[in-house]
């Protein structure tokens, strides 16, 4: 499908690549296969990565290969190759280079070959680098989530903008991979890409949780040259083409923001380059959204659909690790008083019940007509506030401080923040609270 577009574009330029697409993807587009080009620029990594911690890092090979292309015209960080930032951060620890986290290994990659494809003005470069930033990363386990980068910003906001695909089988997982499925779209379309190939960053169909093998429903074959993922048929593409047509649309029309709050879970420190911000316009616009939210609660899957979601976002770029535009499906507005009951869910809580808010009109006696508020006030004490950032802030402190929730709850909880700062009102509040799959 969207390769096709993505891989006839590379042929047109010189840049050859082997690959074999599934009948039912050329048969949506309508595209011949692109015919092989030997002797151009494009060439094979070689076999010298054998030892893989699981097995998917191989899965989009066709983006991994433009990456490495691409991050070695001008490599001052010595990154080895674009495989390592895929795989657990004992694996990528042997190619950091000079990059001292892990975590940020996959943003620095493709940060690196953004800003390289960026100087030659090479779309199909810029786009992979995207659509590589959203990849998903190895975890030890099914249902395991990718930590956060929180120790560099991306020199490109376009990078910034968007964090790793989580497991399909943790918390929240269809929620948030949707969110930055269409983050992706929105950025491949500032720079005159083709927002459907942002479908292409789509992992698995989620594994069983407890799998010894840690594999999932995966394939990893080294020699696909265009990746198994989708010669196999296997991908699983977290929007529809009218989704992201109606994302790009909104986000067109004023750009990112949200909540008043910005993005949550700021980076430290920076990798040497100067961060762009663009100047702040205001807009909102009406989409119709289908959201598929996948939870481990009794493995229990919800859909919701809804024409009236509204967001309002404006054109402030920030370059936080997690910055995760999100489109989920809400009824505009909400008129409960009261949070409904706290829930219990297979997320390690520690000492916590809920996590979650609510979005309601004269809490705490405010004037404001809706505003956000925690769920569980005996375990998140904060009153109510106009900007979720505020309250998601708190509440993920406290399940690190007063909770003594595991890290990864932790982590969860921060990812989920960031996706939800760039919503407003009740769909916001949706993005925050599917998280924790309760």
């Amino acid at each position: 499908m969207h390769p096709n577009t993505f891989l006839a574009a590379l042929c047109a330029t010189g840049l050859g690549v082997a690959f074999a697409r599934p009948t039912s993807l050329n048969a949506r587009q309508g595209i011949e296969k692109p015919a092989l080009h030997p002797g151009h620029g494009r060439h094979r990594r070689t076999s010298a990565i054998q030892r893989r911690e699981v097995p998917q890092e191989h899965s989009h090979e066709i983006f991994i290969t433009v990456v490495n292309e691409f991050l070695k015209k001008n490599n001052p960080d010595n990154i080895q190759d674009a495989i390592f930032a895929l795989l657990g951060n004992a694996a990528a620890s042997q190619g950091l280079g000079n990059i001292a986290d892990p975590d940020c290994l996959q943003l620095a990659t493709a940060d690196r070959a953004f800003t390289n494809a960026k100087a030659e003005n090479d779309i199909d470069g810029m786009t992979a680098a995207l659509i590589y930033r959203g990849l998903e990363r190895n975890t030890g386990s099914v249902g395991l989530a990718s930590t956060a980068c929180t120790s560099i910003t991306a020199v490109n906001p376009e990078i910034g903008a968007i964090s790793q695909h989580q497991d399909p089988a943790s918390p929240g997982a269809a929620a948030i991979n949707k969110a930055i499925a269409l983050e992706i779209a929105f950025q491949i379309s500032t720079i005159g890409g083709d927002p459907f190939d942002a479908l292409d960053s789509g992992t698995f169909q989620p594994g069983q949780i407890g799998d010894p093998t840690a594999r999932g429903n995966t394939c990893n074959t080294l020699d696909d040259e265009f990746g198994c993922i989708f010669s196999q048929g296997l991908i699983v593409e977290d929007a529809t083409e009218d989704e992201v047509t109606a994302f790009v649309a909104s986000r067109a029309g004023g750009g990112n923001g949200g909540n008043g709050g910005g993005n949550g879970g700021g980076n430290g420190g920076g990798n040497g380059g100067a961060t762009t911000t663009s100047a702040a316009v205001t807009t909102t616009t009406t989409a119709a959204i289908t959201t598929t939210t996948t939870t481990t609660t009794d493995a229990a899957t919800t859909t919701t659909t809804d024409a009236g979601t509204t967001t309002t976002t404006d054109a402030a770029t920030t370059t936080t690790d997690a910055a995760v535009t999100t489109t989920t499906t809400t009824t505009a507005a909400t008129t409960t008083t009261a949070p409904p009951p706290a829930a219990t869910g297979k997320l390690n809580l520690g000492q916590c019940r809920d996590p979650r808010v609510f979005f309601a009109p004269n809490l705490d006696g405010r004037r404001e007509a809706f505003a956000f508020a925690p769920r569980d006030k005996s375990s998140f004490d904060h009153g109510a506030d106009e900007t979720l950032k505020t309250i998601t802030d708190f509440i993920c402190q406290q399940l690190n401080d007063r909770c003594r929730a595991p890290k990864i709850t932790v982590d969860i909880c921060k990812v989920a923040a960031a996706a939800a700062s760039r919503l407003n009102g009740q769909a916001a509040a949706d993005v925050f609270n599917a998280a924790f799959g309760l």
